[in-house]
């Protein structure tokens, strides 16, 4: 993959701003096409603070939001904390487990 070129992006803004049309600007930067100019004009509006930055998910580990449960190979079931702190259980809290026609179903003691 090429490395990302120079532009400046206060005379991008500048030329968006001021009404040029797209194929001028894509001339004077030497954009092959319309999505790289478009990339290229939110990053400038991104660095001078004009639009939010983008969040793209990578890098950070997301918290496990999933409404998934897990039976590990001890034959354990796992939920996930968020699903506990949502639906009030604590630690050492009891269940009874019964199959129902759409799956299961824990019923607190």
């Amino acid at each position: 993959m090429p490395a990302k070129k120079k532009v400046d992006g206060d005379k991008l803004i500048k030329m968006a701003e001021s009404g040029k049309n797209q194929k001028e600007i894509m001339k004077a930067f030497k954009f092959n096409t319309a999505a790289q100019f478009k990339s290229y004009l939110l990053d400038a509006y991104m660095n001078a603070g004009k639009v939010p930055e983008v969040k793209t998910g990578r890098g950070k580990a997301k918290a496990n939001t999933s409404k998934e449960v897990v039976i590990r190979k001890t034959g354990s079931v796992v939920i996930p904390k968020v699903l506990v702190d949502e639906m009030g259980f604590k630690g050492g809290d009891k269940f009874t487990v019964r199959k129902t026609k759409s799956g299961i179903s824990l019923k607190q003691i």
